[in-house]
């Protein structure tokens, strides 16, 4: 049975599941009803942060267009540029064994692509959660449902997976960001 995490939460992730090293983060959302003439298309984006929260790599921000990171343990298994039907939109597979020593936090967002193009926001989109899964099995461990506290986001930092001890964790953040992937980009040390 998944663990249903709210904001803020913080849960064990391979203490409880002794021998988990393969998982993979599912994330999905849906478009409210929106009639502004333009496709809506969201992005997941990895960040794989060190002990300072920063990337040290620009290799080690993974998304579509960088789908690995240089260490091979998080791979972004494709864009879904509509977001229709039901399950994940996308997903992030991660090998908690092959992260590299220095990478302390691997953390997940949700961006909108080209949002204020466009005049997109998170106001716009509901169902947005992320789910943990074993990939052995498929099981789902851990599963956030956002909710819908945002309106004029373009940016959201849904979650990480961090290193505690010898173990890792899962933390449920839901932060927003107004200027979209450009503000994740410079709060992790990138430049866009």
């Amino acid at each position: 049975m998944a663990i249903s995490l709210q904001k803020g939460q913080k849960v064990d992730l391979t203490k409880s599941n002794p021998g988990l090293t393969k998982i993979i983060v599912g994330l999905g959302w849906d478009v409210n009803k929106y009639d502004g003439g333009k496709d809506f298309d969201l992005d997941s984006s990895v960040f794989l942060l060190n002990a300072e929260g920063k990337v040290t790599n620009e290799k080690n921000f993974v998304f579509f267009n960088n789908p690995n990171s240089p260490d091979g343990s998080v791979n972004h298994t494709g864009d879904n540029r509509s977001g229709a039907g039901d399950g994940d939109d996308e997903q992030i597979k991660v090998d908690l064994a092959m992260v590299a020593g220095d990478v302390s936090k691997v953390t997940f967002t949700i961006t909108i692509h080209e949002a204020q193009e466009r005049n997109q926001n998170f106001g716009q989109v509901s169902n947005a959660y992320a789910r943990v899964l074993n990939e052995a099995s498929g099981e789902e461990l851990i599963r956030y449902d956002l909710g819908e506290d945002f309106s004029v986001e373009t940016a959201i930092v849904v979650g990480e997976l961090y290193r505690h001890n010898t173990e890792w964790k899962f933390n449920a953040i839901g932060s927003g960001y107004q200027n979209g992937l450009a503000g994740l980009c410079k709060d992790f040390g990138l430049d866009v």
